[in-house]
């Protein structure tokens, strides 16, 4: 490549002599559309913001900000054949434009980082955030959803080790190269794209990269209206389990279309449910609204159905329900009508039967139904939390601390508290406080104080160790955040575990039993 020079596709853009070419063909551009060309092109991918735009281009005169959209709609056309330029500029909704440039490969004498994380012996995938190229930072929720769906969609292709969508959302909003990202999930391949949502019509870009050497396998584009959103979604899927493994094709992936709704107003009211329940735990009772709006929509939408028993059963274990025994009562029901919707939909299967665990269902048939969601989705992250969960509950103990580790693989950067939590709870239970100790202060560490649970495991391992000046600590800080310091830890079904949680709580506040 010329000195100066940047290439992506079939453009060349000169920094020096400030020349952009397609093939050998010189394009025309104004003299400020080419000076935000330069600057985000020098900017390696990387998102510009607007005002560093404004600063750099229009250095010293006052003009109004949509003057940058209308030169970005300019370079668009002119990057563009359709006329869209989606596949070159993107719009990061709230922060800014970058442009796309295809990774460049490492100098021969570079062999690279070494790897964090080892790469399975199967084909593994992660799934990057797509980009919301609507131009409504509330339409988020929306690109997000379409990742959840088409990562759930290649997690159920056996023979195919996906990554946790938790884990690839902290790549979010940052220009990573790919093959950073493959050593530190340990995956082979990286699908990236976007998702563009206009009026009824969506458009879904996506294109599949080894992450090993940063070559581009395959790119398409999917066009349909929102009635056809699922089957989008599917096409997306099946084709990358094509490219990945041709000898299978999409055999297997083709087997995942059941749609888990025809109200596309349901589907897009349990989406938001989904983000928000994520988003804070302060936030459930809103997440428990909006699903409880699209059962209204659908009441046999099993997804949104096992989410709001979720929500219910997260209300009463964080000490934050309004009306205890009718948040029980509405979590069962909700789990049983989920189970009831399900089919065969892993993750249906899991929160119905940690919900249902949790509200005092055998354990036995509840692990029997989380086996049975593993088996149809072996790279399900949460359901082996909700296993180890359950596994814990029971006594198995070495079983859950097994099925936390897995969890935390799959999902090795994503919602990891939750993963932590449960090897830390289990270590607590088997008297291994010491390493008990860090597990637990990891998976408070990034919570912003708003799970509950971990603190009073916590404590009582502080507690049972006759650290009482960390357990007291530890104990303002659970009651800064819920008024339900000793649970009804009925859950624990071994009396000797439920006991050694009880009275470390009990030795912390002073309480007798």
């Amino acid at each position: 490549m010329v000195a100066g020079e940047i290439s992506f596709g079939r453009f060349r853009l000169n920094l020096e002599r400030r020349e952009l070419r397609r093939d050998n063909t010189q394009v025309r551009l104004g003299g400020r559309a080419l000076d935000i060309l330069c600057v985000l092109a020098s900017a390696g991918g990387a998102i510009v913001t607007k005002d560093e735009l404004m600063a750099r281009v229009w250095a010293g005169v006052v003009v109004e900000e949509n003057n940058i959209q209308v030169h970005i709609s300019a370079l668009r056309k002119a990057l563009e054949e359709d006329g869209n330029g989606e596949s070159w500029i993107v719009t990061v909704a709230g922060r800014g434009y970058r442009l796309l440039r295809p990774r460049e490969p490492p100098a021969a004498d570079d062999p690279g980082p070494a790897r964090s994380l080892p790469v399975p012996d199967k084909p593994s995938l992660a799934v990057l955030p797509f980009l919301n190229l609507s131009g409504d930072p509330e339409q988020e929720y929306f690109a997000d959803g379409m990742v959840e769906e088409i990562t759930t969609a290649l997690s159920r292709i056996h023979w195919l080790f996906v990554i946790a969508r938790n884990s690839t959302f902290t790549y979010k909003g940052r220009a990573v190269d790919v093959k950073q990202i493959g050593r530190e999930l340990g995956v082979r391949y990286v699908l990236e794209g976007s998702v563009r949502r206009g009026g009824n019509r969506v458009r879904i870009t996506a294109q599949l990269i080894d992450a090993e050497t940063g070559a581009h396998l395959w790119a398409d584009r999917f066009d349909g209206s929102l009635e056809d959103v699922f089957d989008l979604q599917e096409k997306v899927a099946v084709s990358v389990a094509g490219v990945i493994e041709p000898a299978l094709q999409t055999a297997e992936a083709a087997r995942s279309a059941d749609y888990p709704t025809a109200d596309l107003t349901a589907y897009d009211l349990y989406l938001r449910a989904h983000a928000m329940y994520w988003s804070s735990a302060r936030r459930i009772p809103e997440a428990l609204c909006l699903a409880e709006q699209a059962i209204g929509r659908d009441p046999h939408y099993g997804l949104a159905l096992a989410w709001a028993a979720l929500c219910c059963n997260r209300l009463l274990i964080d000490g934050r329900s309004k009306d205890q025994e009718a948040d029980r009562l509405k979590g069962i029901d909700y789990a049983r009508r989920a189970l009831q919707a399900a089919r065969d939909d892993p993750g249906v299967l899991a929160i119905a039967a940690v919900v249902l665990a949790q509200f005092g269902e055998d354990l036995g048939a509840m692990m029997s139904l989380v086996d049975r969601a593993l088996a149809l989705n072996p790279s399900f992250a949460h359901g082996w939390f909700f296993s180890g969960q359950i596994r814990r509950w029971a006594g198995e103990l070495d079983t859950a601390i097994a099925h936390g580790e897995t969890a935390l693989r799959l999902n090795p950067r994503g919602q990891t508290q939750w993963a932590l939590y449960l090897i830390g709870s289990a270590l607590v239970s088997s008297r291994r406080f010491e390493e008990a100790i860090p597990k637990l202060l990891a998976s408070i560490q990034n919570d912003e104080g708003a799970a509950v649970a971990p603190y009073r495991w916590l404590v009582a391992c502080y507690a049972h160790m006759g650290r009482l000046e960390e357990a007291r600590a530890t104990l303002a800080r659970l009651r800064a955040i819920s008024s339900v310091v000793i649970p009804d830890a009925r859950n624990l079904r071994n009396p000797e575990h439920r006991e050694l949680l009880l009275s470390g709580l009990r030795l912390a506040t002073g309480e007798t039993a």
